[in-house]
């Protein structure tokens, strides 16, 4: 009997963690021109729907389900144009909307490794256009003798070891949806969560479009661990219901029940407590006086083991916001330079600089402090 000869195609992919994520990054060029043919090679690529993407390079969760996609931009204001692709772990899905922080600290390091952006002695600059946002991102990434440099003292929550520091600034992140800084045109709305009751909320778009509660409006600390957090289905449940019904108010879906397919990325579910000591996923303790509040993220209906670096830019242009719901949990004299964040995994640093206007302040940045490191660089067979 005659073989039939099988074809595979080869697909050239870097693989790099940026901040605490970890994700495949791709030059667009390598992809099919017709977009409606990326996500089933997204999804053959990270091996989903799978719990364990054991058929691919996913790794059994949402931070690192994630895929970088980056060109040569033709912007006078930007070097490279990036896409960023959530790639369901569970669900044949593939979402475009919003970014991730974490991911965009890797496309720097990215771009001067594929010769896009030229590598200057010391420090490189790298202007990034996010088109899921429309944002600038300027990231500073350390370079010497035309290569990148990966290795240095600098330590992020959620990430074993030092490396060398990027700085990331978010340039005029507010209005990711075109709708402002407060897209319902309210610094609170008071939602009726469904077999729940009302909520107030803070409904922040910057970076990415954030939905905040404080934490003890729904019973919880802002002191949970995702452990813990994933062995309580009601709380999910809950949590992804004053998400969803924050997704309808901001028109992302009619129905808030279809929230985990239709809008399953954005806004973010993040809830958020004064600070207090805490243990975190490691075991160690966290101390009020290191941090200026605690948070706790949701990630694609999972709870993210840090924070995401997008969440944070949102979250320090919400404290400066007077009345929300972050802003009524932070101490009177805390620092907008230097804003810190207890999360699972640690402390996140970051800051804003801002207009201080009423009845709401304009954000010219958020910044903040991540770091990357290159992993693998080879060819993944697609179908």
């Amino acid at each position: 009997m005659e073989k039939t000869e099988v074809r595979q195609s080869r697909l050239p992919v870097t693989i790099m963690r940026g901040g605490t994520s970890k994700g495949v990054y791709i030059l667009q060029k390598d992809l099919p021109a017709d977009r409606q043919q990326w996500a089933d090679i997204l999804l053959h690529l990270m091996g989903s729907p799978d719990k364990k993407q054991i058929n691919g390079l996913g790794g059994g969760q949402s931070v690192t389900s994630k895929v970088a996609i980056i060109q040569k931009s033709a912007r006078e204001d930007a070097d490279v144009d990036y896409t960023f692709a959530q790639v369901s772990v569970d669900k044949p899905l593939v979402s475009y909307k919003g970014n991730c922080g974490n991911i965009s600290s890797g496309v720097g390091p990215f771009a001067i490794e594929c010769g896009l952006v030229s590598p200057r002695d010391g420090r490189t600059t790298v202007r990034i256009f996010n088109t899921n946002t429309g944002k600038i991102i300027v990231s500073e990434v350390h370079t010497a003798d035309g290569r990148v440099v990966y290795d240095g003292d600098f330590a992020i929550a959620g990430v074993p070891g030092t490396a060398s520091p990027i700085k990331m600034k978010f340039l005029d992140p507010s209005g990711t949806l075109g709708k402002g800084l407060l897209p319902t045109g309210n610094v609170t709305d008071l939602l009726q969560i469904p077999a729940f009751g009302s909520v107030r909320v803070s409904i922040v778009d910057a970076a990415n479009p954030l939905v905040f509660v404080n934490a003890a409006d729904i019973g919880l600390t802002g002191k949970e661990l995702p452990d813990v957090l994933n062995a309580d289905r009601e709380k999910l449940e809950l949590l992804e219901r004053i998400r969803g019904m924050a997704a309808a108010k901001l028109n992302l879906l009619a129905d808030y029940r279809h929230s985990a397919w239709e809008s399953p990325s954005i806004p973010k579910m993040t809830f958020v407590a004064k600070a207090e000591d805490y243990l975190s996923a490691d075991g160690q303790t966290v101390r009020r006086s290191d941090i200026d509040l605690t948070a706790r993220m949701m990630s694609m209906q999972k709870p993210h083991p840090s924070y995401a670096m997008t969440g944070a830019m949102c979250t320090a242009a919400a404290a400066v916001i007077p009345g929300s719901v972050v802003n009524q949990v932070l101490p009177v004299d805390f620092d907008p330079q230097k804003i810190r964040i207890g999360h699972p995994g640690g402390v996140l640093e970051c800051g804003v600089d801002f207009e201080n206007q009423s009845p709401v302040p304009v954000i010219l940045d958020t910044f903040g402090y991540r770091t990357a490191n290159l992993l693998l660089k080879g060819e993944v067979y697609c179908c």
